[in-house]
């Protein structure tokens, strides 16, 4: 769902500042979008229901230092009647989202829900218990598993299984195993194929704006309320505290590979390329369980996510969505997901399956037919929407990923992001093009009256596109920051989709206060650890400041004896190359230091100084060029301005 980036969020969201009360026009209008929705179907909380056996009876589930890393209360206003500042699909969903507590789901598989974004699924094996998708704190886990040992009885944990890259489906593993178990081959860790190479490649490289863009998305510095955050459509919210990883002993590479852990035969499909590039579906043979993963959801999902990353293959996660029918259709009677909650009977799991994937085949093949007929983008996305027999299902509305969103990405992923009208090959920059529309508009006044005129008319987006101009020209116009933030409000209120409810509201709060101050994002060490060394290098490229380096070479070798690897890193031309070597480089420099050492100096903050002093770190050669090349490397803010530009 989400990517390592998400690792530098916040561990507290901010002081609310206070929003603006839905207008009248955003009352009338959610009232009029509720009598559209089928909200008599209760078969999704007759599901989410079923099978309930408990709850934690201390809601708060905390930290080492004591601090809560999550809250079973915080989204109890929930159960109240949808207010005028919340869509009323979107309410109904996150009541859904807010069940929490241990779930008996057969007789052998049971999941706890609502202890984070994702779900944690115990399969009772000969011995333990399997895990599959342990969550993504540390804490949370481990909560989960006493909740399992206090309702069930205690047991070990005997395997664990990560369905795909994504950090909320391995990042509380040390919650459930120990890694002198998992290294001893006692306790098994299962993952597809490429596992470890996508947990650096999509998440680490670009995970300071990943991270930042994630507070948008995820609404983290907002607190949970009528008025804030409510869920994130696909789980309420990101829970707060340390995110682990142990690699995988166990890989899987092929669909209709086999396992058996702890006495329990496991079938897997693996489906990379679809919704994180390395994943995996289970499907229990003799339970006739399936479970999906993160492919199939109780929402339409992101083809690109609004935090960013790679844009995902539409086509082929409805091929994977078919070839799930295919092989488990006729032979389940129960499916599970890495999200939400179960379907129960072989009936409405292949009706699912079929619906979902003709979503978003759908979403693929309308897309490109409209893109082959000349359309842009943004035209498509104005236009495409989903067939009423698909959208009347529950489980395609938008809550998490949109057709509008989706059909820009299918766009994207086949034509980039330039729709071939020459006037758009250099755009300008934010600020620059807000100051000329401004001044063609005849001046701030004119377009703050503009927006005024179209919000009074409850056109909230165009009122949105005049004042972001207003707000980009000129940083200091205090009224076009709160104008635009009360238009952001009602975005955000009347929108179904949570995403966008939680991106509109955080920039309304930014709009008021400015960016929360938040220290430097740091990715943790565990998952730093977790990369070949080669991948560390390159981390260290996309930090260097090619300005501040300018056409400076310098040569100098990194030395990790307790892995017996040598690297020779070469910086010219405002470029950083590493590349193994095995000696006779003729370099600047050479430091020997084991890894460990050395990465808890680069990702941790600890300096390398006192230990070059007493010998425990070897520093040879010219010693400036270390600090040389220390001084090229940029330190990534992560308050970057979104909303505003400064001038």
């Amino acid at each position: 769902m989400f990517a390592v980036s998400v690792l530098a969020l916040i561990l507290a969201a901010g002081a609310a500042r206070a929003g603006e009360p839905a207008t009248p026009t955003t009352a009338e209008r959610q009232k009029a979008f509720a009598q559209t929705l089928p909200l008599n179907d209760r078969q999704d909380f007759e599901f989410a229901d079923k099978g309930f056996l408990g709850t934690r009876a201390d809601p708060i589930i905390r930290r080492a230092d004591g601090q809560a890393a999550w809250n079973l209360a915080a989204y109890d206003f929930l159960k109240a009647e949808p207010p005028a500042t919340v869509n009323p699909s979107l309410w109904r969903q996150a009541q859904l989202l807010s069940k929490h507590g241990l779930y008996q789901v057969s007789d052998r598989v049971y999941q706890v829900r609502g202890f984070d974004i994702s779900n944690i699924t115990f399969v009772r094996g000969d011995t333990g218990w399997i895990v599959i998708d342990p969550l993504t704190m540390q804490e949370t886990a481990r909560a989960a598993l006493e909740l399992v040992n206090e309702k069930l009885g205690k047991l070990p944990v005997t395997a664990v299984v990560y369905t795909h890259s994504h950090s909320d489906h391995f990042g509380g593993v040390r919650g459930v195993v120990d890694e002198a178990d998992v290294k001893s081959g006692k306790v098994p860790i299962v993952a597809p194929k490429g596992f470890m190479e996508e947990v650096a490649a999509e998440n680490i490289l670009a995970g300071n704006a990943m991270s930042r863009r994630a507070q948008y998305q995820f609404g983290v510095m907002l607190p949970p309320g009528v008025e804030g955050q409510i869920t994130a459509g696909i789980g309420q919210n990101i829970a707060r505290g340390s995110i682990t990883l142990i690699p995988p002993t166990v890989i899987i590479d092929h669909t209709g590979q086999e396992l058996t852990l702890d006495g329990v035969k496991v079938r897997f499909q693996y489906t990379p390329s679809t919704e994180a590039p390395a994943e995996m579906n289970l499907y229990f043979p003799d339970l006739r369980i399936l479970d999906m993963a993160e492919n199939a959801n109780v929402s339409m999902h992101n083809i690109l996510t609004p935090r960013g990353a790679l844009v995902r293959d539409a086509k082929a996660w409805a091929d994977g969505l078919t070839e799930a029918l295919r092989l488990f259709g006729d032979n389940s009677d129960i499916m599970i997901t890495s999200h939400g909650w179960p379907r129960f009977g072989g009936a409405v799991v292949k009706d699912f399956l079929a619906d979902h994937r003709d979503a978003y085949k759908y979403l693929h093949d309308q897309t490109v037919r409209m893109m082959n007929r000349g359309m842009t983008g943004d035209e498509i996305a104005a236009k495409i929407q989903l067939p009423p027999a698909l959208a009347r299902n529950w489980f395609n509305r938008g809550y998490y990923g949109s057709m509008s969103f989706n059909s820009r990405a299918v766009y994207q992923r086949y034509m980039g992001w330039y729709d071939a009208n020459p006037a758009h090959l250099i755009p300008a920059p934010p600020a620059d093009s807000g100051k000329r529309y401004v001044a063609a508009m005849g001046g701030a006044a004119k377009v703050k009256a503009l927006a005024g005129e179209a919000a009074a008319k409850g056109d909230y987006g165009w009122a949105a596109s005049l004042l972001n101009h207003a707000v980009m020209a000129d940083d200091g116009d205090k009224e076009a920051k709160r104008l635009l933030a009360g238009v952001y409000d009602q975005l955000g209120y009347q929108t179904e989709n949570a995403l966008w409810r939680n991106m509109y509201l955080t920039a309304a709060d930014e709009l008021r206060g400015g960016v929360r101050k938040l220290p430097p994002s740091m990715t943790p060490l565990d998952m730093i650890a977790a990369l070949e060394s080669q991948m560390i290098f390159d981390v260290l490229a996309i930090r260097l400041n090619a300005e501040k380096a300018g056409d400076a070479r310098l040569r100098m070798v990194f030395a990790f004896p307790d892995r017996n690897e040598r690297f020779l890193v070469e910086v010219r031309n405002g470029v950083l190359v590493a590349q193994p070597s095995k000696g006779g480089e003729g370099a600047d420099a050479t430091l020997t230091v084991d890894r460990a050492v050395f990465l808890e100096s680069l990702f941790g903050g600890t300096s390398l100084l006192p230990k070059i002093l007493k010998g425990e770190v070897k520093l040879e050669g010219d010693r400036a060029a270390m600090s040389r090349l220390a001084g090229w490397f940029d330190t990534f803010p992560s308050d970057f301005p979104i909303v505003t530009r400064p001038n």
